[in-house]
């Protein structure tokens, strides 16, 4: 036997070494262990190839269990209407991230993949989802606790499809409203803004009392990582202009567009989005002095910087015209995962190629996985990869719409009641022989959600989802004795030939997003100008109006009775009601001037050249009628 006794020995000490290995393999999916330890743990284990892919963010229609594996892909996205299917259930979404998460989970390490989408006014690429007001409204309110409670919802309808990561908020200040993106911005004003960065917990969840500054935080599988964008300065650039120059000095940009930044971190936001725009000239996507040496640096942020869709492209003018270049000014400024979204091979190989050259230090790339890391560790996605079916009844359930309905009165503000302050228009009686709705935006579930709804761009019509028109909700509100007469656009015979106790006239803009937004004349789409001018010039009437941001009025205030801003109200129509019938008083006041003509622009509450069709903080109230 005693010649056996060497080799039993080296077995038993091999499998000592196997059973320790699988032990200090496991460290880093230990959730015992300290966070700095599993992070060192992997990273230590992680190849060049693993750590690039972790920093790479693809488009759901380019991701398969195959280019998961093969590229170690970090995340995957949903851009604007990106679904798996029309209409489809939260069921069909979480069945197609958890096999995309599936391809991630083969790896050799097995680190989970964070798929984010645009939740921008609840979870606004799902159907039947609830669809909240875009944030132009929600600064009216001035209500913080509401947005928290709305980025609670949100984050509830968002993981009931499977999700744990939200591109929101945005905490752009809009400094001018030829800005198509103006109602993604709270208001004009800094302060507001701030205020609204309490959607943050709302997402995430309320920071432990001990937590550090600028750790990322998220509280269980009911919340998602949240997005503070777009760094910075979206909302001033010159003209309004998207992705254009923001043309600030220092004082301006740190005084009006930095400050909501200093809160979302505070509040432990986990990600921050780099803007497309530049400030003085440099893009902010290459501003290495913003980006790392402010935002990491100094504010201590510990998250991980993301880049917008192709913003790494865009850092040239025109988009990738030296693609070698924007991946290294892009990634060397600090950005940390790049949302590439479809050309992802092109990336890793341009990356990886910059780095094996030495034109990338490899502290860098492991500065950007090491913040990655941190926020999946931070989720939980190591523990709970997998989404399960247990939150599929909050997609838009009732009281989600509840909550919904409720902003909706809290955003409207009332600009006008009546041809004289002694003889109020509204709250309108609900009992009336006959009243008449006219307007393109009475009765269009599309028109009020406005877009980042279904489709980038906004989807017109009634099919899109499921929500409560303007016009359903007037019908439902109304005694059941009253007539209600609706006619989109009618003549200003059709109005005198039949006798209308009162009008209610709802016009606006059509859904847009983005670059397409951005108008320099500021309308009400046609034929709304010519609806307001035959209906009020016949009839008492009320104008309410649909639109992310203020539009002309000037020439039309005289005629009207009574005129409300709606803003884009989403799929809650009901809460229009609720004010215009005095179930509820208006109490909104606005958060952005209401110029008179658009040659004033930009002009913002504070300017010297401050004349106002509506000045900033402007709105009427009502008190409820009891008995209507």
């Amino acid at each position: 036997m005693g010649r056996f006794s060497i080799p039993m020995k080296g077995f038993v000490l091999f499998c000592l070494w196997a059973v320790i290995a699988e032990a200090e393999y496991l460290k880093y999916k230990d959730p015992k262990q300290s966070m700095g330890v599993r992070i060192r743990d992997l990273m230590k284990r992680m190849t060049l190839e693993e750590k690039i892919g972790q920093m790479t963010q693809i488009e759901r229609k380019v991701a398969s269990v195959d280019v998961m594996k093969q590229y170690f892909i970090g995340s995957v996205l949903s851009g604007g209407g990106s679904v798996p299917a029309p209409k489809a259930s939260a069921e069909d979404w979480i069945n197609m991230v958890n096999e995309i998460q599936k391809g991630a989970l083969s790896t050799r390490l097995g680190i989970p993949m964070i798929y984010g989408i645009d939740a921008v006014h609840g979870h606004n690429n799902v159907y039947n989802a609830t669809i909240f007001p875009h944030n132009i409204g929600l600064g009216v309110t001035r209500d913080p606790d509401l947005v928290k409670r709305i980025g609670a919802a949100t984050a509830l309808e968002v993981r009931a499809t499977g999700i744990p990561y939200a591109f929101a908020p945005c905490i752009a200040v809009c400094r001018d409203p030829r800005w198509g993106r103006c109602y993604e911005s709270y208001s004009e004003d800094h302060k507001i803004v701030r205020t609204m960065t309490e959607i943050i917990p709302g997402l995430q969840g309320d920071l432990p009392a001990n937590s550090r500054k600028g750790v990322p935080f998220v509280d269980g599988k009911s919340k998602v990582a949240a997005c503070a964008k777009h760094f910075v300065g979206d909302g001033g650039t010159v003209m309004g202009i998207d992705e254009n120059n923001t043309v600030i000095n220092s004082n301006g940009l740190f005084g009006i567009h930095m400050p909501a930044y200093y809160d979302s971190i505070i509040k432990g936001v986990s990600t921050v989005m780099v803007s497309y725009s530049s400030w003085n000239g440099e893009r902010m996507h290459a501003n290495r002095d913003l980006v790392t040496g402010f935002l990491k640096d100094k504010l201590h942020f510990r998250g991980f910087v993301i880049s917008d869709w192709q913003g790494i492209d865009r850092i040239t003018s025109p988009p990738h015209a030296n693609y070698t270049y924007s991946v290294q000014a892009g990634v060397s400024a600090g950005i940390d995962m790049v949302m590439v979204p479809q050309n992802y091979t092109e990336f890793i190989d341009t990356l990886t190629l910059l780095v094996k050259d030495n034109v990338i230090p490899m502290s860098r790339i492991n500065d950007a996985v090491k913040r990655i890391l941190r926020v999946k560790f931070t989720m939980g996605l190591f523990e709970n990869p997998l989404a399960d079916l247990s939150l599929v009844n909050q997609l838009g359930s009732q009281e989600h719409r509840e909550l919904a309905r409720e902003a909706v009165r809290k955003s409207l503000v009332l600009l006008k009641n009546g041809k004289s302050t002694s003889q109020p228009l509204l709250p309108l009686p609900k009992k009336a022989p006959k009243i008449l709705v006219a307007g393109t935006h009475a009765d269009n579930l599309g028109y009020q959600c406005g877009g980042w709804t279904i489709e980038w761009q906004g989807v017109a019509g009634n099919d899109l989802t499921v929500g409560t028109t303007i016009l359903s909700a007037i019908q439902k509100t109304v005694d059941p004795s009253t007539q209600v007469v609706y006619q989109q656009n009618p003549d200003a015979n059709f109005v005198k030939s039949d006798e209308y106790d009162y009008a209610i006239v709802v016009v606006g803009e059509v859904p847009y997003a983005e670059m397409f937004g951005d108008s320099s004349n500021l309308t009400i789409t046609e034929p709304g100008p010519s609806t307001i001018n035959n209906v009020c010039g016949a009839v008492k009437c009320v104008v309410v109006v649909v639109s992310g941001r203020p539009v002309v009025l000037e020439p039309y205030v005289d005629k009207i009775d009574a005129l409300v801003a709606a803003w884009l109200p989403g799929t809650e129509g009901q809460g229009v009601a609720d004010a215009l019938f005095g179930d509820y008083g208006f109490t909104g006041k606005l958060a952005r001037t209401w110029f008179k003509s658009v040659d004033q622009l930009p002009m913002n509450v504070g300017d010297g050249h401050y004349n106002p069709l509506f000045p900033f903080g402007f709105g009427l109230t009502t008190q409820p009628v009891k008995m209507n």
